[in-house]
């Protein structure tokens, strides 16, 4: 079943940033969509969150989310999905926080705003989530302020937060990327064990191939706010059909190869993909 389906979706900001994007993400799946920086691949997860500038004009398209058109609903309907049946894991942990507000308070009130709990039961639920993301010390933490935690603690406090009222889709944007490499592959591991229990969908934004391999079910390639090749991690991995696809894995850095052996995306392929958007933007302009 299709829990969220982007169609044909365009987005202006004072120039074209979204061309065209259509993907889907299925109930309980992990759905990469990776990119470069400037990709656009940000834009679309802010597009189903409704975070977007008030500059922003959706030209074309519609995010259709559990049978609600998001595009279309009124305000206060989206208000309750959010938070409740679509949550957001953050990029950095270390700004995402309220820094006034003890963690405690921060988690129960999701629970008591979404779910209606009691102050009670929203802080029992409150300290079994932080026991669920693996954090000791339940009581002193919940007690703390942001500033006390270090990043990897504070990242799982938003990942406790994001699963909180085991919503149907997480928007994942580079939860990883503040992170070091240690801390990344248990925050990493987290999230897919997480999923896995509650079988919520995430469509995980990154610009790493080797976060996808990890932790992803299927993967869109996104560059220039066009989606250009959408498959199975699997079959994008060793079969993949686009030529910047194709680019991007010989660029992912590999143990087993010297580092004298990287190769970067080719920028005549680059400049190719950007002249085929320009084109793209006129074509739409002249009719």
């Amino acid at each position: 079943m299709t829990i969220l389906d982007i169609n044909s979706l365009y987005l202006d900001i004072g120039q074209p940033i979204l061309r065209g994007v259509s993907l889907q993400v299925m109930e309980g799946e992990v759905h990469g969509l990776v990119g470069e920086s400037g990709a656009g691949k940000t834009m679309v997860g802010k597009c189903v969150l409704g975070l977007l500038p008030e500059s922003a004009k959706i030209g074309h398209g519609y995010i259709n989310f559990n049978g609600h058109e998001l595009l279309k609903i009124h305000a206060a309907e989206r208000r309750e999905l959010l938070g409740r049946d679509i949550t957001l894991i953050p990029q950095n942990p270390m700004t995402a926080l309220n820094p006034v507000k003890r963690i405690g308070p921060q988690v129960t009130d999701v629970l008591q705003l979404h779910l209606g709990m009691s102050a009670a039961a929203a802080r029992q639920r409150a300290a079994n989530l932080l026991n669920d993301v693996h954090i000791r010390e339940i009581d002193r933490v919940l007690k703390q302020f942001p500033h006390e935690l270090s990043g990897g603690m504070r990242q799982r406090v938003l990942i406790a937060i994001a699963f909180a009222c085991k919503p149907k889709l997480i928007i994942a944007d580079e939860p990883t990327t503040a992170l070091d490499v240690t801390v990344q592959r248990q925050i990493l591991r987290l999230i897919k064990e997480l999923q896995a229990s509650s079988n919520t969908a995430i469509l995980f934004i990154t610009h790493d191939l080797g976060v996808v391999a990890k932790i992803c079910n299927r993967v869109s390639v996104i560059h220039s706010g066009r989606i250009l090749e959408s498959k199975p991690v699997e079959e994008l991995f060793a079969r993949p059909q686009h030529a910047y696809t194709r680019a991007l894995l010989a660029a992912t850095p590999r143990f087993d190869r010297p580092a004298d052996a990287l190769l970067p995306v080719p920028p005549e392929l680059v400049d190719a993909l950007w002249a085929e958007a320009r084109a793209h933007d006129g074509g739409r302009k002249s009719q």
